[in-house]
């Protein structure tokens, strides 16, 4: 992998890992069930792609 090849998936893991902590935080602060469930989602979805740019490393 090269230099800017790292520096992407190191970009691109450090902004999965904001959305997820932000996405988490929204989720437990909601009080409509129905966006808190999607937000929880979207926690889920920017997880799994932390754990793909991770995997790539």
């Amino acid at each position: 992998m090269t230099s800017k090849e790292l520096l992407y998936v190191q970009d691109a893991i450090s902004r999965e890992s904001f959305m997820e902590n932000c996405s988490c935080k929204t989720s437990s602060q909601l009080k409509d069930i129905t966006l808190s469930s999607y937000v929880k989602e979207l926690e889920n979805k920017h997880t799994e792609l932390f754990n793909k740019f991770f995997n790539l490393l």
